[in-house]
């Protein structure tokens, strides 16, 4: 049994900010700091620590794959991303800077590799707090795949129920930290 590990980076690290600022004494909730968009801008997102975390010992991970935006050409975080096993995926912003296309692939390429490289027993685990997902984990969970989720305890509620397990990453920001 392996699993196969799905990262939406913008997502998790710009809400590990959020909570990051909570912890912090910058906001009273969680929620100020997403609804003002108050981030801990001094809370790093460390890829090996998430990969251990989320996707467990290499050998047991068939796939690990991180998907964002494009970064600056001297950001070096893709290629921490990298040289900790994940397969990067990343997409330029449209005209208005806001990010697309990431939800949507992270979709397409669960489904698609459920078909073409998921082996009995095998199980998926998204990094993500969007309710976007939860059709495709319908999808996956309809087919006797086991999906799991882990996010900051603020991911959306229909995810969380539509995940076959939810994982709060709160008590671990230290943990993740670079």
């Amino acid at each position: 049994m392996a699993n196969l590990l799905y990262v939406d980076n913008s997502n998790v690290w710009i809400e590990g900010m959020h909570v990051a600022a909570f912890a912090s004494g910058m906001v009273p909730d969680v929620w100020t700091a997403v609804k003002g968009n108050v981030c801990d801008h001094s809370w790093k997102l460390d890829f090996g620590k998430l990969f251990q975390f989320a996707g467990g010992e290499k050998a047991e991970v068939r796939k690990a794959a991180l998907f964002g935006s494009r970064p600056p050409k001297n950001d070096s975080l893709w290629v921490a991303a990298q040289k900790n096993g994940f397969e990067v995926t990343t997409y330029d912003r449209n005209v208005a800077n806001a990010e697309k296309k990431i939800d949507t692939d992270i979709v397409a390429t669960m489904i698609e590799d459920s078909y073409e490289i998921l082996q009995p027993g095998d199980e998926v685990t998204l990094v993500s707090g969007d309710s976007d997902y939860v059709p495709a984990i319908e999808k996956l969970k309809k087919r006797g795949i086991a999906v799991h989720v882990v996010f900051w305890k603020h991911a959306a509620r229909e995810l969380k129920e539509a995940a076959s397990t939810f994982t709060e990453l709160d008590p671990y920001l230290d943990h993740l930290k670079r």
